[in-house]
Order: C-alpha cells, then structure tokens, then sequence
C-alpha cells in the first residue's frame, strides 16, 4: 500500500495525544485525553461498523425506520422474542463502538435473552 490507512493516521495522532498529555496540564491536558477517546471510538466504529450490524439485525423487520412504524401500528408485538432479541444485539453493536469495557457491557454481551 503506497499510502497509511485511516485507521493508522487515527492511532499516529492518538499516539501523538498520549504523548503531548505528559507535556500539558490542567485543560489541555483534560482536552487532550477527551481527543484520544473520541478517536479511539472512532476507529473501533471503522472496525465494527455498528451501522451495519444494526441493519444487518433489523432486516427481519423491514428495517429501524420500518420496525418503528409497524410497533407504532400495532402490527409487530413489541415482546416478540425475534425482536427483542434484533433490538439487543443492534444496541450491543452500538455499544460495543462506545466503551466496550463498561462492565455492564461486558454482562449484557454474554446474557442472552430466553
């Protein structure tokens, strides 16, 4: 490859951040790390792409935009199994690009639902 990924300048400029965080103090300091953790859910949202696993789970039922008209209808059972269980793993896709070390995360990712 003749040029770096997005993923590669991402972790150059976050490799730069922890670097310059030592340097700096107080709010600079604090802005630095917030811009490190945006970027890192930035390129765990490259990685994972929530979008699509939420799509990809949805598709049963037409579709987010879709689903949301026929609960509103009436015409899907909003504590069917199938979509109870779309709608979770849409969320832990969504999740997962957040933090995926939150610990509750972590509990919900391996609870599935009956």
């Amino acid at each position: 490859m003749s040029h770096p990924t997005a993923t590669q300048l991402i972790e150059a400029v976050q490799l730069f951040l922890k670097e310059a965080e030592g340097e700096l103090k107080g709010r600079l300091a604090f802005h630095a790390k917030v811009a490190g953790n945006a970027l890192a859910i930035v390129t765990r949202e490259l990685a994972q792409q929530p979008d699509a696993a939420e799509q990809q789970a949805l598709a049963p039922f037409g579709g987010a935009d879709n689903l949301c008209e026929a609960l509103r209808a009436g015409a899907i059972d909003p504590e069917d199994k199938a979509l109870l269980k779309a709608v979770r793993q849409g969320v832990l896709a969504r999740l997962a690009v957040d933090n995926p070390r939150y610990a509750t995360f972590a509990r919900l990712k391996e609870r599935d639902i009956a």
